[in-house]
């Protein structure tokens, strides 16, 4: 493969719902431009793109991949991102390096919520995109109503280039609209190089079509919208470059068809894709920052100087790290100085490759907009910043989902848990949405994701790579107790065992602290009742034994303590006697009518109106309250509280009761009182707990 610069390069993430065929058209494009020898096969095992064994095993996309493509002098880096949406993380990465999107849709099933969600994120970033509706070889599929369901939900910039020639069935040919010609792929009139009449019955359709380009065209460019108006028709030159302005600035998405598996269409998308997509050199400027924090803009183009950034990491554990990066200027070459404007440190790559699945090409140079990857960098993480020594640039760092499952990890053979950990701690920089991290509420370590899937797999690839065996279980709440009645008691500790003896004698007022306090300590001794330098050993004895409340055993908050009188022995008091009285006072605390808190949860839920109904009526269930409702980016954001009990794998229910086109983040609040009938049963089961650990 050789070096291509930036007019050469278009970027194009796919995308799409799962198993809507994404990986199957590019391994199509892979064996059309004979870059593969075989038509590989996720299902099968054989597929050059999906090579990961978690993706063999499961049959479906689980990382992004590169997808290099060579095509009519030009080079076309596919970027193929996961349609399931435990792999969020892995699709913002993806598209991180993507400068337009091809969405792949099921002829049969077109409006998935996959589907939407990959619009959503193309449009969200203003990405050129076409469509390309594939699978149109099954039973019970039609083109003419795949496209009215994609025009009907995305609008009318969503318009067919390509139309299929249909006969008995079966996909015989196309219908080039703007050129009004057709090309047969089967039959008599089977001609790659020889270009057809449109087929009488279709004449009406492909004309409502050209229509329809030419209006769009029209909306974005004031002498052709003049010309339109008239009545006059446009020339081909006049379509192309009105498309690829249209395609470019968001006003005309192109439809196209086929079928990946049996080749269909896939000759035809390529050259769209050269044709209308922009080049990454046509993209202008690209903002970022100096070493000072300031706004600069960079040409894309290879007289810059060079800046790149990294939108993904490969760990592995016999070859080492393998950083994917885009070439945002300037030109990459084996003797460049590189410098990490994030780490604030010089790096050196130990070569440059070009990747295609598990393929690693080693390459002269990456020029501007080109993608490939470099290996074996010692500070660099993803979304990191490379540049030259001495010309400092640096990117904004890529946008993760945040985690919307949590679960408690622990080693499952004991003393393997440096082993699990530090193989989390690489893992975590292949997946950077997926994060480890120790409670300090429950001191149990967590690791946090998009789904339980994702978290199957890291646990999965946690063996596989590095042969550690790790266990996940639901976290422990962080409950808690408090009193709700004031009380006033004696500690009073006195042991005389010959020789020196220990005594401590305390009065303290117990009482609720004011809302959000943890613990108040009160000093209201007076007349040396307790020598001062005895009452910090007081305080400490307390706040030592708030770790484990006199209820259940749940740490203590919520509680004032307040020193008001005691007594002491001149020789036998000591600090440790008045550390044991606060302790036997303390313990009294079980007469103040002592509860159980649980943490409160502050919820915000995105869905289509349709879901309200069930998504609040599940919230009821859980027991939380609605505070309010609010439209948001078109759709309904409900907010609520809810206790965190009942929240934990909310990520997997909210995509079942919505199709996965629901949302949702949550953050602390706040302690509330549990329910007196679901109090008595957490606090048996924790007493359990604790016999079991002793014992």
């Amino acid at each position: 493969m050789r070096d291509y610069l930036s007019h050469e390069v278009r970027n194009v993430a796919v995308m799409g719902h799962s198993g809507s065929g994404k990986t199957a058209v590019l391994e199509a494009m892979l064996y059309f431009t004979k870059a593969s020898d075989r038509f590989g096969k996720t299902s099968e095992g054989s597929s050059l793109i999906d090579y990961d064994s978690e993706e063999i095993r499961r049959g479906i996309s689980v990382y992004t991949s590169l997808v290099p493509i060579e095509w009519k002098e030009c080079k076309i880096n596919f970027i193929d991102t996961p349609g399931y949406l435990d792999f969020a993380g892995e699709a913002e990465a993806g598209l991180a390096a993507a400068d337009n999107a091809l969405i792949v849709v099921n002829a049969r099933d077109v409006i998935q919520s996959g589907t939407k969600i990959a619009w959503e994120r193309a449009s969200a970033r203003k990405l050129p995109t076409i469509f390309f509706i594939n699978k149109l070889d099954e039973e019970h599929t039609s083109f003419e109503q795949a496209y009215e369901q994609l025009r009907e939900t995305f609008g009318k910039s969503v318009i067919p280039f390509e139309v299929p020639i249909v006969e008995n069935g079966e996909i015989i040919g196309s219908v080039n609209v703007l050129r009004d010609k057709a090309w047969y792929y089967k039959g008599p009139l089977a001609d790659p190089d020889k270009a057809q009449p449109v087929p009488d019955d279709m004449v009406d359709a492909v004309n409502g079509y050209k229509d329809q380009i030419a209006e769009a065209v029209a909306m974005g460019d004031d002498e052709l919208m003049e010309k339109f108006f008239s009545g006059e028709s446009f020339t081909e030159a006049e379509l192309t470059r009105g498309v690829r302005l249209g395609v470019r600035n968001g006003e005309i998405r192109p439809v196209f068809s086929g079928s990946a598996l049996q080749s269909i269409g896939i000759e035809r998308l390529m050259d769209l894709i050269i044709k209308y997509f922009p080049a990454y050199g046509e993209s202008g400027n690209y903002a970022a920052y100096d070493e000072n924090g300031e706004e600069l803009l960079l040409e894309t183009n290879e007289k810059e100087n060079l800046s790149a950034q990294v939108f993904k990491t490969i760990a592995d554990p016999f070859v080492g790290k393998l950083s994917l990066i885009k070439v945002i200027s300037g030109v990459l070459t084996p003797a460049t100085p590189l410098f990490n404007a994030n780490a604030d440190k010089p790096e050196k790559a130990a070569g440059i490759f070009m990747v295609r699945g598990k393929k690693q090409i080693p390459v002269g140079m990456l020029c501007a907009g080109d993608i490939g990857a470099l290996s074996k960098l010692q500070y660099t993480s993803t979304g990191d910043s490379l540049c030259e020594i001495g010309k400092i640039v640096q990117y904004d760092n890529i946008d993760f989902p945040a985690p919307q499952i949590s679960l408690a990890v622990y080693a499952k053979k004991a003393g393997e848990e440096d082993k699990v950990f530090s193989g989390l701690a690489r893992l975590c920089e292949e997946m950077p949405d997926v994060i480890v991290a120790k409670d300090p509420m429950t001191t149990e370590t967590l690791i946090s994701g998009q789904g339980e899937l994702e978290l199957e797999i890291v646990r999965q690839k946690l063996q596989s790579k590095f042969g550690a065996e790790a266990v996940f279980k639901d976290p422990k709440i962080a409950y808690r107790e408090s009193i709700r009645k004031t009380i006033q008691v004696q500690g009073r500790h006195k042991k005389q065992s010959g020789g020196h003896g220990q005594f401590g004698d305390v009065w303290i007022e117990f009482s609720p602290a004011e809302p959000g306090t943890d613990f108040e300590f009160v000093d209201a001794v007076v007349g040396g009742a307790v020598p001062r330098n005895f009452i910090p050993s007081v305080e400490k004895g307390l706040r030592e034994n708030l770790v484990k409340g006199v209820l259940a055993g749940f740490p203590m908050t919520g509680l004032r303590a307040k020193l008001y009188d005691g007594s002491y022995h001149p020789v036998d008091s000591s600090e440790m006697a008045f550390k044991t009285a606060a302790r036997i006072a303390y313990k009294q605390c079980i007469n103040a009518n002592p509860v159980l808190l649980e943490p409160i949860m502050h919820v915000e839920i995105s869905v289509p109106d349709e879901y309200m109904g069930d998504i609040m009526g599940d919230l009821n269930k859980r027991r939380g309250r609605i505070l309010g409702m609010e439209q948001s980016d078109g759709k309904q954001l409900i907010i609520a509280e809810v206790p965190q009990a009942e929240m934990f794998k909310y990520a997997t229910d909210l995509r079942s009761m919505t199709q996965a086109k629901g949302a949702f983040k949550m953050n602390f609040e706040r302690y509330e009182e549990v329910p007196q009938a679901i109090a008595g049963k957490i606090i048996e089961a924790h007493k359990a707990d604790l016999a079991d650990d002793e014992e």
